[in-house]
């Protein structure tokens, strides 16, 4: 793969709602079921539907789509757990939607986190990914902690740490859970869950 040569990835052009959806989610299938390698422009036209020169002139590269997906992934789960949050009126339901939405993410099968820890492993071959995966990261921890202090100073909850800390070790607990589920699939993680859930409540207050 050709590493990109700006200091960033560019945003795509505009493209329909319908045919970005579609894309987008044929790339996160194909990078799921083939890595990144594997997933080439053509497979990922096929199974969008769409023909591979409207991918090329939307999209340029494959680094384009690919971070274009992450994009698109972190946007959405953000703004539910955004709303979410702001409707919990106390630590447990703050932690019920966390626990939720963490449970949500695990429930969709591999193609999201398989997606994400492609891009990590090629994040560390390319600058210009890496540098847009750590914006990426920062900015959804500081959703994330937004929400965490506005709960804070509305006295639902009592935090143990900044936001930004509290934030980040819930992130940290997700991602050690993830990669339990994904290397041991048979592995029962309801235990590991009880205590990763009763390590957050204790930061939560």
């Amino acid at each position: 793969m050709q590493a990109a040569t700006a200091t960033e990835v560019p945003r795509p052009r505009e493209l329909p709602n319908d045919k970005a959806t579609r894309i987008v989610e044929a790339m996160r299938a194909s990078v799921a079921a083939r890595g990144i390698a594997g997933s080439t422009f053509d497979h990922v036209a096929r199974e969008a539907g769409v023909s591979r020169g409207l991918l090329h002139y939307y999209f340029w590269t494959k680094e384009c789509l690919l971070v274009e997906v992450v994009r698109r992934e972190c946007d959405v789960r953000n703004e539910r757990l955004e709303h979410e949050v702001a409707g919990a009126d106390s630590a447990d339901a703050v932690l019920g939607t966390l626990v939720r939405s963490f449970e949500d993410f695990l429930g969709e099968g591999p193609a999201a986190p398989v997606m994400f820890y492609e891009m990590l492993t090629l994040a560390q071959r390319n600058h210009e990914i890496g540098a847009e995966l750590a914006e990426l990261g920062r900015a959804t921890r500081a959703h994330l902690a937004a929400a965490l202090r506005a709960k804070s100073e509305a006295g639902v909850l009592k935090l143990r740490a900044e936001p930004d800390a509290v934030a980040a070790f819930l992130f940290a607990l997700a991602d050690g859970l993830t990669v339990r589920r994904l290397s041991e699939p048979e592995l029962d993680i309801a235990p590991v869950m009880e205590q990763a859930v009763a390590a957050a409540r204790a930061l939560l207050g």
